[in-house]
C-alpha cells in the first residue's frame, strides 16, 4: 500500500510577549479547530503521527493522536525557523521581517535562522517520515514557516513567501512519495471533511 504525507500546522495560539514563543499555547480558537481536525476523515487511515516539540503542535497532534488511538513522536529538529535573535516581534513588523526571510534565504535576516538552513534541517527530518508514507498515511504537525519551505522542496518549488499558508494557521498540504507529486497545496483545517480518507 503506497500512503501519502500530510503535514499540518498548528491553529491559533495564545500570544504571550512574556512567555518565550516555543512555549506558546494553543488559543480557544486553535483548541477548536484542533478537534475539527481529529475528526477529519482524511485522517482514518493514519499509522504515525510526529510533532515538533513546541506545545502548539504538541498540542495540536494530540487531539488528532487521541481521536486515533495513536501516540505521538516528537522531532526536536522540525522547529519552526530560529527567530530567538529578534524574539517576539509587533504583528506589523514581524510580517515584514517574514517577507525578508523568504525573499533573502541565503540571508541571516535579522539574527534570524536563514531560510536556505531551515530548509535544509526540514527536509532531513522529514526524509524518515516520507519513507514511511510508502507504506501507510503518515501526520507531521508543525509550523509555518518551516512547512512552507517544506513544501516548497517537495514540489521543486524555490523558496517564496508566495507558496506559504493562508493567515492564522491550521493548513494542511499532502504529498504521495510514491509518486513524487503534492496531492494539494495548503487546505485550511474546516475544508478537510470534504477530502477523501
Amino acid at each position: 500500500m503506497s500512503g501519502r504525507f500530510f503535514y499540518l500546522t498548528h491553529p491559533q495560539v495564545q500570544i504571550d510577549p512574556a512567555v518565550p514563543v516555543p512555549d506558546w499555547g494553543l488559543s480557544e480558537t486553535g483548541l477548536a479547530r484542533a478537534r475539527l481536525a481529529a475528526d477529519a476523515h482524511i485522517f482514518s487511515a493514519l499509522v504515525k503521527i510526529a510533532s515538533s516539540a513546541e506545545r502548539k503542535a504538541i498540542e495540536t497532534a494530540e487531539a488528532i493522536a487521541g481521536a486515533r488511538g495513536l501516540s505521538v513522536s516528537i522531532l526536536p529538529g522540525t522547529h519552526e525557523n530560529d527567530r530567538s535573535a529578534t524574539g517576539y516581534l509587533p504583528p506589523a513588523e514581524f510580517e515584514a521581517v517574514a517577507d525578508a526571510f523568504f525573499a533573502r534565504p541565503q540571508e541571516n535576516v535579522r539574527g534570524w535562522e536563514r531560510a536556505a538552513d531551515a530548509q535544509a534541517r526540514i527536509v532531513s527530518e522529514a526524509a524518515p517520515l516520507l519513507e514511511a508514507a510508502h507504506t501507510g498515511d503518515v501526520l507531521m504537525v508543525g509550523h509555518g514557516g518551516v512547512g512552507t519551505l517544506l513544501l516548497c522542496h517537495l514540489a521543486g518549488l524555490p523558496i517564496s513567501r508566495a507558496h506559504d499558508q493562508p493567515a492564522g494557521g491550521g493548513n494542511l498540504f499532502a504529498y504521495a512519495p510514491a509518486q513524487q507529486r503534492l496531492i494539494c497545496a495548503w487546505t485550511p483545517i474546516e475544508a478537510l471533511g470534504d477530502m477523501p480518507a
